[in-house]
């Protein structure tokens, strides 16, 4: 599967996957691991916990299920190795 899921179906406690970008080094991306959590500003809403920081879980952001899902879709959009330097 190469299309994110559809975010609405997580809840807290989940574990997913999305594309980082090295804020340093913008042409970098990475897979990384996030925990789903409640939205500390907003507490009917969800948050992503990536890097002690959190981002609101929206449509904006591509999160996947599983790593192999995102490591198929990072070899569809990125067309390189996923550790490339």
């Amino acid at each position: 599967m190469l299309e994110p899921t559809d975010y609405n179906h997580y809840k807290a406690g989940d574990v997913v996957y999305v594309f980082y970008r090295n804020p340093h080094t913008q042409d970098v991306a990475n897979i990384q691991e996030a925990a789903v959590v409640r939205d500390p500003e907003n507490p009917d809403g969800l948050a992503l916990f990536l890097y002690e920081t959190y981002y609101p879980l929206s449509s904006e952001i591509a999160v996947y299920p599983n790593e192999q899902s995102a490591e198929a879709a990072y070899h569809h959009y990125f067309d390189g190795d996923l550790y490339d330097d």
